[in-house]
């Protein structure tokens, strides 16, 4: 049947029909709905985990390709840096079954701390890498990773970027059956990765790189199209862009479309170099493919013109388009820009609309109660990775720090330790608690630091679409399991002072970040209400307009977008508010009802 495929459903139906047996995976956007769909799809013949972290979920999928299964491990491309211990060593070990890595790269970047580029990570390991251009090559790739990595002997990356993630196309799919493979685990020292062992495949590793490279000359999605002399050079998701951005020239250019960046196609390259008078460089995000046609050119003694992201013809940063790349065609003399098209002149203006913390998110009354407690005191808040990085904006301002996932427990050890006189806060997730947060507790109670650890708990992993966590009692299939406390892992390690409160009860938020201040140690105070994106049936609030003076404290010391003021009186977006309470608490005047 045909059907209308996201790519990363893609991915996961491409997984499904190469006979995949265990797949295993942290969300992350643009990477989450690969997992989600396996587990929606599943036959009943398929393992599929929302693991604690992506260097378990690699460590899980491992185990499995060491019996002969196919595996499959999700993630964005900052996962990938967590997940990179086992996958480093991995490669050098080998694996008997299919080990495919899908990572999910964000130009821009739009839902990350950083942009990163996983064609290095591969070129870095020494993994082979497929680069998909479309869901539907999304789709084919993926089986072809699997059959190259049990061609290879070890580990294959999918990459690919937010638009083929999230973009659709109609694909085939075709009639699924379980797996013909009986797993079974052969002992023998080629498992454990001894010092000797890595020299000796490290060698194997180096030798099989032409190998594979002139493999991957023939390999069907990598193509020289067109007999122009001007040579595009692309792949991935620029490849799309390229395409509708000479439509209708297409006989001036001849394009090298790589959908294997490593190890890199060389005799399919030089064709194309020789083949060419200038050529173009066009990829997202680094200059991959560029790097390796201008090596290529010296390695051979070609006088090639080769232009991109290294002499800033191409934007060094950033998703790339159509339009982006027909003004860098124009730029070069070769076509003319196309006009885009241009608003109308009457349209009114859009204002920017930067992110906020929902209406009613029960973050925003946990910053407010520590912000309100720490009135008359220096402290610093070491913020984390999730939707409570938005405490940073005005008016809460309650975010200084924020570097990675987890790292803001361990942030704020290093504040304390280098004898400031501000009272250290580190506020985490509940997800991200259980991620990478655990250890930093630990860190910090055998080093003696003193901090104040405040968990956000609103029941789900909510930045990337409301995924399970150990802490909610379910699996990603629905199954039921026992729900681990958070509460209970920090009594377990030693902390003496453990609070759990509703930050909308504001009082008793108040009172419980007031009590930890006065201790000493590491403390902690667990924020626990539901996500508001979870509630239903919410009442919402009102203003008695009549008692309101106009003070506007509610909308200053909040920002919720629900409140905002009309002829200087506060007015309550009733398609907004969900009834939380917290501006009550704050109203001089209880007018709000």
């Amino acid at each position: 049947m045909k059907e209308l495929l996201m790519g990363n459903e893609a991915v996961a139906w491409g997984a499904l029909a190469a006979g995949v047996s265990v797949a295993c995976g942290y969300p992350g956007t643009p990477s989450t709905e690969v997992l989600e769909t396996l587990a929606k799809i599943n036959p009943g013949w398929v393992h599929v985990e929302w693991s604690v972290n992506e260097k378990s979920a690699a460590e899980v999928a491992i185990g499995a390709a060491y019996t002969g299964a196919r595996a499959l491990i999700t993630m964005k491309q900052v996962g990938l840096n967590v997940a990179s211990d086992p996958l480093l060593c991995v490669n050098y070990v080998g694996v008997k079954g299919g080990l495919v890595i899908y990572v999910a790269d964000d130009p821009g970047p739009i839902s990350s701390q950083t942009e990163q580029d996983t064609r290095h990570f591969a070129k870095y390991a020494c993994i082979p890498a497929f680069d998909c251009s479309s869901p539907e090559e999304a789709f084919h790739m993926v089986q072809d990773a699997f059959a190259y990595s049990e061609k290879y002997g070890g580990p294959v990356i999918l990459r690919s970027t937010t638009r083929v993630c999230h973009s659709c196309a109609p694909v085939e799919i075709p009639q699924v059956s379980p797996p013909s493979v009986i797993p079974e685990f052969e002992k023998g020292s080629q498992w454990v990765i001894f010092p000797r062992l890595s020299f000796l495949n490290k060698q194997k590793l180096a030798a099989r790189e032409p190998e594979i490279s002139r493999d991957f000359c023939q390999y069907p999605f990598n193509q020289r199209i067109g007999e122009g002399k001007i040579g595009i050079a692309c792949g991935g998701i620029s490849y799309a862009y390229v395409k509708e951005a000479i439509e209708g020239q297409e006989h001036l250019f001849q394009i090298l479309k790589i959908a294997t960046p490593y190890p890199f196609p060389e005799d399919l390259a030089l064709s194309f170099l020789t083949d060419t008078e200038k050529i173009l460089v066009f990829e997202e995000l680094d200059p991959l493919i560029e790097d390796e046609l201008i090596y290529l050119s010296g390695k051979k003694g070609i006088c090639a013109h080769i232009s991109g992201k290294r002499d800033h013809s191409v934007a060094a940063a950033g998703e790339l388009s159509a339009a982006a790349i027909r003004r860098t065609l124009s730029a070069h003399g070769i076509c003319a820009e196309v006009a885009e098209p241009q608003p109308a002149a009457d349209l009114p203006h859009v204002p920017n609309r930067p992110p906020v913390l929902c209406a009613g998110c029960p973050h925003r009354a946990s910053f407010y109660a520590v912000k309100k407690a720490c009135s008359e005191q220096q402290a610093i808040f070491c913020g984390d990775i999730g939707c409570y990085t938005l405490g940073n904006a005005p008016p809460l301002n309650m975010v200084d720090t924020c570097l990675c996932m987890g790292g803001g427990v361990t942030l704020a050890q290093g504040l304390f330790h280098s004898k400031i006189q501000d009272i250290p806060f580190a506020f985490i997730g509940d997800s991200t608690f259980f991620a990478s947060g655990i250890n930093g507790v630990i860190n910090a109670l055998t080093n003696q630091a003193q901090l104040i650890l405040i968990i956000l708990d609103n029941g789900t992993t909510a930045m990337t679409g409301h995924q399970s966590h150990p802490g909610l009692g379910k699996t990603i299939s629905g199954q039921t399991v026992t729900p681990i406390r958070i509460e209970h892992i920090l009594t377990a390690l030693g902390l003496e002072s453990v609070q759990v409160v509703d930050p909308l009860d504001y009082p008793r938020a108040l009172a419980a970040v007031k009590t930890a201040l006065q201790q000493n140690g590491v403390r902690a105070v667990i924020f626990r209400s539901p996500c508001v994106a979870l509630l239903k049936d919410t009442v919402p609030l009102k203003v008695d307009e009549p008692r309101c003076i106009g003070c506007n404290r509610c909308i200053r010391e909040l920002g919720c977008p629900a409140l905002s003021a009309h002829q200087h009186k506060a007015v309550i977006d009733a398609t907004l508010c969900n009834g939380c309470g917290l501006c009550r608490h704050i109203c001089p005047q209880s007018c709000i009802v």
